[in-house]
């Protein structure tokens, strides 16, 4: 009795990268050449797509004879799988090589390496058969169950919140007790200085509120310069990838190209990790932070667990009453919400003067009966009008009362 050969999406899990893949291709005249690949990527569930890293013998026999086979492994049942493709195109710009690119720099850039991982294009091609290789495996795991019901539980507990603080502590709650993900941080950008900074956290012996992380430095800052999901299953075979790779080019350094020692970035968290996952929080088109998960466990985050995140970010981000300032992320929540009060009456009437009681009898602003924590977030506001709009501040002028100064033209512009 013959049984249906399995869908791309069924081994979803042998394009998880934690194992090297082996591509097979042969020139015109037959000779096979066999090599590894550090990506085999899901495109969808006719596609995958390849690394395309260096013009090697692999690469040159693709350009000449379109057909190759690659041999993956299942993580966890040790079960192999052979693809047969046909090469289609290569794309060097796009979501896939995005998100490509993205992992690689953010594996390259924890080993001082951004520039040697560099991806030069996602050669894209499609699965013509998928073929089980014979030979015995472990059992496979139980399928996950209720996912949907956990993201609808996260989503109901963040629709709760009134405040950004509130908003992100409980975010990362949810994270931890409807996801078990222990070891979490909320990120945002600093866009003046190209920095991400650290406003929440959970998980950790300190909180690392205020750390700072440049974009484009590992996992996080991959994730928020291209503005794509980073997600790396096996952070300690990845590093002793790229460390071995360091090694052998430290033994041939020459004046002309010296080694790459000295160039180690810290991972941020946990000292170890051995996953990884950050997603980038994007409101209409704006970078505004990211949401980041880490584990100290090999393949802790799946492509689902992505899923997950990536919507519970994109409510994050959509969270109303964010305010920016010629297109960069001043504030949100209720502290955003008061600022826009605020110009929107100092433009209607000319006002300058207000009083903080004023403000918590407003229920545009929602502020909560018991602990609304209103000084404290004149506070910050206050602050981060000093930090990113000079021309804009807030002054107290006696108890309960405040001032707003502006010392230019505003334009308010309602998203």
């Amino acid at each position: 009795m013959s049984t249906a050969a399995p869908s791309l999406h069924s081994i979803r899990p042998c394009l998880e990268g934690a194992i090297p893949a082996i591509m097979a291709t042969c020139d015109p005249d037959g000779t096979p050449n066999v090599a590894y690949i550090s990506q085999v990527v899901y495109v969808d569930a006719a596609h995958v797509a390849l690394s395309f890293q260096f013009f090697n013998k692999t690469r040159q026999n693709i350009l000449r004879n379109p057909r190759a086979s690659v041999l993956v492994l299942d993580p966890v049942t040790a079960h192999f799988y052979r693809l047969h493709l046909l090469y289609e195109r290569t794309e060097d710009s796009g979501p896939v090589f995005e998100s490509m690119r993205a992992q690689l720099a953010g594996i390259a850039s924890h080993a001082g390496m951004a520039e040697v991982f560099e991806l030069k294009g996602a050669d894209i091609y499609a699965v013509e058969r998928i073929e089980s290789v014979a030979g015995e495996g472990l059992p496979a795991p139980a399928p996950r169950s209720g996912l949907l019901h956990t993201l609808r539980l996260c989503s109901e507990s963040i629709a709760r919140c009134s405040g950004l603080d509130e908003l992100l502590q409980g975010a990362l709650q949810g994270l931890q007790d409807k996801l078990g993900i222990q070891h979490a941080m909320v990120l945002m950008l600093d866009a003046s200085a190209q920095q991400l900074y650290t406003v929440a956290s959970c998980g950790y012996a300190t909180s690392g509120v205020g750390s700072e992380i440049r974009l484009g430095q590992g996992v996080i800052g991959m994730a928020a310069r291209e503005r794509t999901p980073v997600r790396i299953s096996h952070m300690t075979h990845a590093a002793l990838y790229s460390h071995a790779i360091r090694e052998s080019m430290d033994a041939h350094a020459t004046p002309d190209a010296p080694s790459l020692r000295g160039l180690d970035i810290p991972y941020p968290g946990l000292p170890e990790p051995h996953s990884q996952v950050a997603v980038p929080l994007l409101s209409a088109g704006r970078l505004l932070g990211v949401l980041f998960a880490e584990s100290p466990e090999d393949m802790r985050f799946g492509f689902e667990d992505e899923d997950l995140l990536v919507a519970i970010a994109g409510q994050l981000a959509a969270a109303n009453d964010s305010v920016f300032i010629n297109d960069d992320y001043l504030i949100k929540g209720v502290a955003g919400a008061i600022v826009w009060k605020l110009l929107r009456d100092h433009q209607h009437t000319g006002r300058v003067d207000f009083t903080n009681r004023e403000l918590r009898l407003d229920p545009a602003l929602r502020l909560p009966d018991v602990a609304d924590n209103l000084e404290a977030r004149l506070l910050l506001l206050q602050r981060r009008l000093q930090e990113n709009c000079p021309h804009i501040h807030i002054e107290k002028t006696g108890r309960g009362r405040f001032r707003l100064c502006v010392l230019r033209p505003v334009v308010l512009e309602d998203a």
